[in-house]
C-alpha cells in the first residue's frame, strides 16, 4: 500500500516499515507521545444563541435550513454556493419563515470568507466529497465548530489531521451521522446499555441503496461528482450509514476501539448494464469503466474480539437497507424489516423472530427516550423520517448548555479511515489492514455515551409552533 505521512511520523525505520506490511500503523504506539483524546467528552463554553453557516445550498443545504427555522437560539447567519440559484432557494425559505437573511457567499472559494466571518458560530458542511476536509480545517482554524455530511474525510492522512486541529482549536468536529439518530438504531442502543441484548458478539450494517440514477443526472453549474466517485474508487466509500450506529452500541472508542479489517469488492456489472440500457449511444459515460464493485463486503475485528460485517452496495437492483442487525448473548434485533428475539429462558434457544405483535410491543415500550421527546416532532418537521431534525435539536440543546457532544473527531476518523482501508485491502486480495487508533490508547479510559435526551423547555421549543420544514429528504 501507499506510505502515509503518520506512518514515518519521527523518521522511517524498520518498526515503522514493518508496521504498515498489515496495514496503516495506529499513530500512537510507534511514534507519538501525544496525550490520549482530550476531544472526547469535551464540552465547549455554553452558546445559548447559535449563528450558523451552512455551506453548499443543494438538497442537503436547504433542508438544513428549513430545519433550524423550527429551532429557537439558531439564526442562519450566512449561506453559500457556487450556483445563485441555490442561494436564492435559501434565501426564499427563510423569507417564507420570517427570518432575516443570510449573508450569501458565491463562487468556487466563497467558502473560505464564510469560515472567516465573525458573524458565524458553527459551520454546517453540506458540500460535495472533495470539500468536506478542506472546510472542516477552514472552519476549526478560523475558531468555528463544524458539522459535516457524511463521510467527513476520505484517507487516514485526512483523518490524523481533522483529529490534531480539533485538538489543537478545542473546536468541535463532528460527523452528522444521521443514522444514530434513526428510531430502531436508537432502540438497539437503549436494549444494549439495558443490559437486554447480554455481551453483544456479532453486528452488521450497510449502506444498499440504488444510486444508478447518479451516473445520468447532472445539476446546473455542478458536475456529477457522486457517480465520478464511484467511477474511480472502489472498496466501500460510504461507511458511516451501516457502521457508525453500530460502533455507538458497540462502546467503540469508549472500553473498545476498532482493530483490524479485511475487505473484498465483487464484481461491477450494473451500472454498465443501467447506462446501456437508459443513455444514448453516443453518451461518453456509456464508455466509463466503473471501479466500484457492485457489492463490497468488509469484515472488522475489534479489540475485545468483537465481529462486524459492513456492506455497501449503490448499483444494484434491490430495495433500501442499512441492515442494522446486532447479537449479543441474550438476543437479537434486526432491521428492514424490523425483527427482534430474546431467549427467554435461558439454555431454551431462539430460533425464529418474535411475531408482529410482540416485536411492536418491544419497539414501544423500549423506545428511546430522544424518540419519546421529539420523534412525533421530528416526523412532522421530515428529513429522513425524523432522524435529521432530532440529530439537530440533539446538537444544538449540546452546544447551547455546553455539554459534549454525542459524537466527537474520533468517531469520525475511525469509520471516514476506511474508505482508504477498504479500498486498499480489496485492491490487494483482501489484505488486512490496521485502524489506527485516534485515541492514542484512551479508548481504554474513555466513557461510554449514555442514555441521552434534551429539555425542550430549555430550548424554548413549542411543540404547537414545530412545522413541516421544506427542501427535506426522505431517502
Amino acid at each position: 500500500m501507499s506510505v502515509t505521512r503518520r506512518n514515518f511520523l519521527g523518521g522511517a525505520g524498520l518498526i515503522g516499515a514493518a508496521s504498515i506490511m498489515g496495514g496503516c500503523a495506529s499513530r500512537g504506539g510507534l511514534f507519538d507521545m501525544t496525550p490520549g483524546a482530550p476531544m472526547h467528552c469535551w464540552g465547549a463554553p455554553k452558546l445559548p444563541h447559535i449563528r450558523l453557516g451552512v455551506v453548499g445550498m443543494g438538497s442537503r443545504g436547504c433542508g438544513v435550513v428549513g430545519r433550524m427555522c423550527n429551532l429557537p437560539g439558531v439564526t442562519v447567519t450566512a449561506v453559500c454556493d457556487n450556483v445563485p440559484e441555490k442561494i436564492a432557494r435559501a434565501q426564499k425559505m427563510l423569507a417564507n419563515k420570517k427570518r432575516p437573511a443570510a449573508k450569501e457567499y458565491l463562487g468556487d472559494e466563497a467558502w473560505r470568507k464564510l469560515c472567516d466571518d465573525p458573524n458565524v458560530d458553527v459551520v454546517y458542511n453540506t458540500t460535495p466529497w472533495a470539500l468536506h476536509v478542506p472546510v472542516q480545517l477552514a472552519a476549526m482554524k478560523n475558531g468555528k465548530h463544524v458539522f459535516t455530511e457524511v463521510p467527513s474525510a476520505f484517507t487516514v492522512d485526512e483523518c490524523w489531521e481533522l483529529v490534531e486541529t480539533s485538538e489543537k482549536t478545542k473546536r468541535h468536529c463532528m460527523q452528522l451521522e444521521n443514522c444514530c439518530y434513526g428510531e430502531i438504531e436508537m432502540l438497539t442502543f437503549n436494549l444494549a446499555k439495558l443490559g437486554m441484548l447480554g455481551e453483544i458478539v456479532h453486528a452488521e450494517g450497510a449502506y444498499i441503496h440504488d444510486l444508478r440514477h447518479m451516473c445520468k443526472t447532472e445539476w446546473p453549474g455542478c458536475e456529477c461528482w457522486r457517480f465520478e466517485e464511484n467511477r474511480v474508487h472502489g472498496g466501500n466509500r460510504y461507511p458511516t450509514h451501516g457502521l457508525v450506529p453500530l460502533c455507538l452500541t458497540m462502546d467503540i472508542n469508549r472500553g473498545d476501539r476498532l482493530d483490524y479489517l479485511v475487505s473484498l469488492d465483487s464484481n461491477q456489472v450494473n451500472f454498465k448494464a443501467y447506462m446501456d440500457a437508459t443513455l444514448k449511444a453516443d453518451n461518453p459515460r456509456r464508455q466509463s469503466k466503473v471501479k466500484m464493485a457492485d457489492m463490497n463486503s468488509s469484515l472488522i475485528k475489534t479489540a475485545n474480539g468483537k465481529s462486524i460485517l459492513v456492506q455497501h452496495d449503490v448499483s444494484s437492483p434491490r430495495p433500501y437497507s442499512r441492515i442494522q442487525l446486532v447479537t449479543g448473548t441474550k438476543g437479537a434485533v434486526c432491521d428492514y424489516p424490523y425483527r427482534i428475539v430474546f431467549e427467554d429462558k435461558p439454555g431454551s434457544g431462539a430460533h425464529k423472530w418474535y411475531d408482529e405483535e410482540r416485536a411492536k410491543a418491544i419497539r414501544e415500550k423500549y423506545r428511546h427516550p430522544l424518540w419519546k421527546t421529539v420523534g412525533e416532532l421530528a416526523k412532522r418537521v421530515g428529513g429522513h423520517g425524523g432522524m435529521d431534525f432530532i440529530m439537530d435539536a440533539r446538537w444544538v440543546y449540546c452546544l447551547q448548555q455546553g455539554l459534549p457532544l454525542d459524537m466527537d473527531v474520533y468517531d469520525l476518523a475511525v469509520t471516514s479511515c476506511l474508505c482508504e482501508l477498504t479500498e486498499t485491502s480489496a485492491d490487494n486480495r483482501g489484505r488486512t489492514m490496521d485502524i489506527p487508533d485516534f485515541t492514542r490508547g484512551d479508548w481504554r479510559r474513555n466513557k461510554p455515551l449514555g442514555i441521552v435526551d434534551i429539555d425542550l423547555d430549555k430550548m424554548g421549543v413549542k411543540a404547537d409552533k414545530v412545522e413541516a420544514a421544506a427542501g427535506q429528504i426522505t431517502v
